[in-house]
C-alpha cells in the first residue's frame, strides 16, 4: 500500500490516449505544430488572459529556467527554507542562473507571511558587496501540505514587490491547491501578483509533463534560448503538449486532485492528535515513534520518514490512484497503534 509519493502514481488513461493520438501522424518539431498551439490557447482560456507557455519535462527545469531568466547571477532568490527549490533541486536554480544565491525564509508549517518576507529582505542593502534580491518563490501547495489563500498570496506578492521583486509560484501540486480552494487558477496567480508559474502535471496523472507559464510577455526575455541551451527544448514536444492538453480538458486535473485531497483528509481525520500540521492538500504529516513506523511498515504500508534523522515524523502522500481500501486500512491501523 503505497503512500510514498504522488510521483509514484501511474499515468491516467486519458493522458496515455492523448499521447497515442499525437503519435498517429508525423508532426513539425520543437513545438511548431497544432498540438502545442492548441495547448497555448487552452492555457490562455484557463488563466483568463494571454499567457506565454513553454512545456518541459521536469518541475526542476521549469523552476530553474524561470529563476535563471528572472534573476541575474548577482541576485538572490527568496523562498521558504523547506521549499523544493531550496532542498530538493541539487542547486539547479543556482546553476542555471550562473550563480544566483538562494535565501531560505523561515515560516510556520511551510508557509511564509508578509512579515517573514520583509524581515528576510531587511538584511539586504543597495551596495555592491551584497547580492540583489531579485526573485521570490511561493510553493503552492507547500512542502508541508498547506495551501495559500488568494489573500495570502496577494499579501506576499505585495511584500516582495515593495522591493521590485519578480514573483514566482512553484505549482508542482497547483491542482491540489485549486481543488482545495475551489477558485479560478487566475485568482491565486496573476491576479495576486504572480509573474510566472511552474505548472506541474506529473504528480497528478501525467508521465512527464510540466510547463513554465509567464503572465507578462516582457518577463519571457531569453527564456527560449535558456530552455534550448539546457536541453529542455524537445524536438517531439507535441507528446508533452498532448499530455498537458488532456490533463486540463474537462477539468480532469481537478477531478484527480480532488480524489487525492479527499483520501488525505480521511487519513488526517483518523490521525487525530498525531497530526503534526493541518492537512490542506494531499500530504499528511503524522507523529510516529520508530516502533510505530515499523509496525505500519510490517503491515504493508510504505511511506517516508520526514525531518531530521530520528525525528518521530512520517509523511503520507495520496495520489489520484490511491484506492479507498488502502486508505481505510491505514486509518484502521492508525487507530490501533
Amino acid at each position: 500500500m503505497n503512500f510514498l509519493s504522488d510521483n509514484a502514481s501511474s499515468a491516467h488513461p486519458k493522458i496515455l490516449e492523448a499521447v497515442s493520438a499525437a503519435n498517429a501522424t508525423d508532426n513539425h518539431g520543437y513545438g511548431d505544430e497544432d498540438v502545442t498551439r492548441a495547448l497555448n490557447a487552452q492555457l490562455c482560456d484557463l488563466f483568463e488572459r494571454e499567457v506565454w507557455a513553454y512545456p518541459v519535462i521536469t518541475g526542476t527545469a521549469a523552476n530553474a529556467l524561470i529563476m535563471a531568466t528572472a534573476c541575474p547571477p548577482h541576485g538572490a532568490i527568496l523562498c521558504h527554507s523547506e521549499a523544493h527549490l531550496e532542498t530538493d533541486e541539487c542547486g539547479a536554480p543556482e546553476f542555471f542562473s550562473a550563480g544566483a544565491k538562494l535565501k531560505g525564509v523561515q515560516g510556520e508549517h511551510g508557509k511564509m507571511t508578509p512579515g517573514d518576507v520583509r524581515t528576510a529582505l531587511s538584511g539586504y542593502h543597495d551596495m555592491v558587496h551584497m547580492v540583489v534580491p531579485s526573485c521570490f518563490s511561493i510553493t503552492q501547495s507547500t512542502e508541508l501540505g498547506r495551501v495559500y489563500s488568494a489573500q495570502e498570496v496577494t499579501a506576499l506578492c505585495e511584500a516582495a514587490k515593495e522591493r521590485g521583486i519578480f514573483c514566482h509560484m512553484d505549482g508542482a501540486r497547483f491542482a491540489n491547491a485549486v481543488a482545495r480552494l475551489g477558485c479560478s487558477p487566475a485568482d491565486i496567480t496573476w491576479r495576486c501578483g504572480i509573474d510566472a508559474l511552474s505548472l506541474g502535471a506529473t504528480k497528478n496523472g501525467a508521465m512527464a509533463a510540466e510547463v513554465a507559464i509567464f503572465f507578462h510577455e516582457e518577463h519571457v526575455r531569453d527564456f527560449e534560448f535558456r530552455r534550448k541551451r539546457s536541453g529542455h527544448l524537445l524536438s517531439k514536444q507535441h507528446f508533452v503538449s498532448a499530455q498537458l492538453s488532456a490533463y486540463l480538458a474537462d477539468d480532469l486535473w481537478l477531478e484527480l486532485a480532488n480524489h487525492a485531497n479527499t483520501m488525505a483528509q480521511s487519513i488526517a481525520h483518523a490521525a487525530q492528535e498525531r497530526l503534526r500540521y493541518p492537512c490542506d492538500a494531499n500530504d499528511v504529516f503524522i507523529t510516529l515513534s520508530d516502533h510505530e513506523k515499523e509496525a505500519l511498515r510490517s503491515a504493508g504500508f510504505a511511506f517516508y520518514d520526514w525531518g531530521a534523522a530520528g525525528e518521530p515524523l512520517a509523511r503520507i502522500v495520496t495520489a489520484w490512484t490511491t484506492p479507498q481500501r488502502d486508505v481505510d486500512a491505514l486509518c484502521a491501523a492508525l487507530k490501533t497503534l
